[in-house]
């Protein structure tokens, strides 16, 4: 491999978070029955004209602000004509050679440092309805609920040379959406889905080679091991003095391989041409004035600012401002903490990722609030409770929305910090352990941690460690 060079350009489709479709009124809402969110215009009735959702472009060009992108005040919708049941009007509403955005860029991280990947253009479009096959009846049938559904479509330069890069571009992305709030990101119900376009040629060559179109990849990890699969086929095909055939592919997650669906098609395929029933968009300055200034700080700026602002380590502030609900999370607990950020930090990477991870639950869906976070790592760094019984309650705190100061107390876990009650203790465990007590005196330093061991079993884990480290540390010295 080392003598061939990757290119992957991708095309990503984001569905936006709109309440109604993109050229009606009917319901965006995931998961209703087949064909309930269904009308005369996005079901391709004859007679009915579609009308602009003015929220459809504001979300586009804000993300085209976001992605530093040339906004063009002038765009029109095309017709992209192509035949499938689930089209019920034989045509795509989208945009052809006048988008709404060309030419942005997005930073991602490379071990070689800092890379732009370019973003050739965003442009707007309708989804298609979805094709549901019943093998045991032998049948197909369509839901149109999907259709006319607004969708962004955007494009990438072929700018990434591996399947790492084009991971880490597609995760800086879908956070730029999730920061805008246009898209909600879920990649399993196909809000956010893509395609990578994949190719091969050898080193110093200029050209490029004849690629081919990965379909059906719904998760980051399928995207990295669809583009693996399909790096070593083409070697493989090159190497063998076989011909790559442009072609469209998908990606079978069971299998972990790649298989040919039809030939690849190109724009003059689909006969695009202006929709006789949309007239072009014009934009007024004021309106992407206004859209600009209601930007979010998004994740590279925000990621920046941590780092300056609490003293986070990079790779900390690039976790913490992945997801937008994180990055408001930790603010809010670091604000509410008299204390080091970098212990919030530390407490929300370990613990509570491990918690959400276990349980399913996502920030959003707990009744804690980040406040009560702040607490119970107060409580920690005070002293009043140990790091592990704040674990165990961590769930009750953030699931439940349990105050952790009334918890400590109800379940007895504050921890014993009474000099003269644990000094009784710590004498009785030397007294019971002579020998182990000679070895520290020695100098074997690793006996300490089993003398501790005993300590908390006797005081049922409610010992403060600093303390009693002290005491072990002056009666065996």
């Amino acid at each position: 491999m080392a003598q061939y060079e990757v290119v992957i350009g991708l095309e990503v489709h984001a569905q936006l978070k709109t309440k109604s479709k993109l050229f009606c009124a009917c319901s965006t809402e995931f998961g209703n029955e087949p064909n309930e969110n269904v009308c005369p215009v996005c079901s391709g009735m004859p007679g009915v004209l579609p009308v602009m959702n003015e929220k459809v472009l504001e979300y586009a060009v804000k993300l085209g602000q976001a992605v530093h992108c040339e906004i063009n005040r002038k765009s029109v919708f095309a017709r992209k004509n192509y035949f499938y049941p689930d089209l019920p009007k034989g045509y795509q509403t989208s945009q052809f050679d006048l988008p709404i955005c060309e030419h942005g860029r997005i930073e991602i991280d490379t071990p070689k440092g800092r890379k732009t990947i370019g973003v050739t253009r965003i442009h707007m479009e309708e989804d298609a309805g979805k094709s549901i096959h019943s093998a045991s009846e032998n049948v197909s049938f369509v839901d149109l609920n999907r259709a006319c559904v607004p969708l962004l479509e955007i494009v990438s330069e072929p700018d990434m040379r591996s399947a790492e890069e084009a991971v880490a571009y597609l995760k800086s992305l879908h956070s730029i959406l999730r920061y805008l709030d246009i898209c909600d990101g879920n990649m399993e119900q196909g809000s956010f889905r893509c395609d990578a376009n994949v190719s091969i040629r050898p080193k110093g060559q200029e050209t490029l080679g004849t690629r081919a179109e990965l379909k059906n990849m719904n998760s980051f990890r399928h995207v990295q091991k669809a583009i693996e699969y399909e790096v070593q086929r083409q070697i493989d095909l090159v190497e063998d003095g076989e011909a790559v055939v442009q072609e469209t592919r998908l990606y079978n997650a069971d299998k972990g391989t790649t298989h040919s669906m039809r030939g690849k098609e190109e724009a003059h395929d689909y006969r695009y041409f202006p929709c006789p029933d949309l007239v072009p968009m014009v934009l007024e300055e004021a309106w992407i004035e206004k859209w600009a200034s209601e930007l979010p700080e998004l994740p590279e700026a925000r990621r920046a600012r941590f780092v300056g602002q609490y003293d986070l380590p990079e790779e900390a502030a690039d976790q913490l401002t992945a997801e937008r609900e994180t990055a408001d999370f930790f603010e809010a607990a670091a604000n509410a903490f008299d204390g080091e950020a970098k212990k919030i930090a530390n407490w929300l990477m370990v613990d509570v990722a491990r918690l959400l991870n276990d349980t399913g639950l996502t920030l959003a869906a707990c009744k804690g609030a980040p406040e009560d976070l702040a607490a119970l790592v107060a409580l920690v760094e005070g002293s009043t409770v140990s790091a592990r019984s704040a674990k165990d309650i961590l769930a009750d705190v953030l699931r439940d929305g349990a105050d952790p100061k009334a918890l400590v107390k109800e379940k007895g876990l504050a921890q014993e910090s009474d000099s003269g009650a644990l000094e009784a203790v710590v004498d009785e465990v030397i007294a019971e352990n002579p020998a182990e007590a000679e070895r520290v005196r020695g100098g074997d330093k690793k006996v300490v941690g089993f003398l501790m061991g005993q300590i908390m079993k006797k005081t049922q884990g409610k010992a403060n460690p600093g303390v009693v480290g002290k005491m072990l540390a002056q009666k065996l010295s």
